[in-house]
């Protein structure tokens, strides 16, 4: 069956966007261990950072507690908890700054209703689920011949890209509000902020590299479908 046979749009698509992903996720590594070894000015930790954001939107209603991991920090607008690693917490390296920072960034949207984050809260159930079923419903349509079956898939498994899709500004969104706040409250000086950006521009990357995977895959299997037909 044409299914069977090699699978060049995967070594021409999907393989290129694997390489950029590890490409930019080597990068925001490298940014992250770079500069969690330069210790900022005024010796302010994350935890100190991100309250200093908090404190600038008028936000009082939000925890910050340490979690496990590298790289693991994230904010919980359920709990309406901020959760900064080990390495980010206690830390008063420049890295920890910028990273707790972007964080408070995103409870600031929250709490300001930013639209884009409430757009992707809306659609995320749905997405959860075009990702766990949108391509093996497209497969068996395939196999059924049953191309309605097809469709549906790919649209479910097409609303993984639409929710990256709205992830974006949301992270740039967070960094610049991160980044203004480092800057008019003093927090770094400008060879600092500098490497607080770099940090922040480089994670942002990933999330690009994660769509351009996706849109990648989805093309790829687009394809194959319309050939196999």
């Amino acid at each position: 069956m044409g299914w069977l046979y090699f699978d060049y749009y995967y070594l021409i698509l999907v393989v290129p966007a694997l390489i950029f992903s590890i490409a930019m996720q080597v990068k925001v590594n490298r940014a992250y261990s770079s500069f969690s070894k330069v210790r900022n000015s005024k010796g302010l930790t994350g935890e100190q950072a991100a309250i200093r954001v908090l404190n600038h939107y008028g936000i009082n209603d939000v925890r910050i507690e340490r979690v496990g991991g590298k790289l693991t920090d994230h904010y919980d607008p359920k709990q309406r908890v901020i959760r900064l690693s080990a390495g980010v917490y206690s830390k008063d390296a420049v890295t920890a700054v910028g990273i707790a920072c972007h964080e408070a960034g995103h409870a600031a949207q929250h709490a300001e209703k930013y639209a884009p984050i409430r757009v992707r809260n809306a659609i995320l159930p749905v997405c959860n689920i075009g990702s766990q079923i949108g391509l093996p419903l497209a497969i068996l349509g395939y196999f059924l011949g049953f191309e309605p079956l097809i469709s549906i898939g790919l649209l479910l498994y097409a609303l993984i890209a639409l929710f990256q899709i709205i992830t974006l500004p949301v992270e740039f969104n967070a960094s610049r509000r991160a980044v203004k706040v480092m800057s008019s409250d003093g927090m770094l000086y400008d060879d600092e902020l500098y490497g607080a950006k770099k940090v922040l521009t480089a994670a942002a990357l990933t999330y690009v590299a994660a769509l351009v995977a996706t849109l990648a895959n989805l093309l790829r299997f687009i394809l194959r479908f319309n050939r196999n037909r």
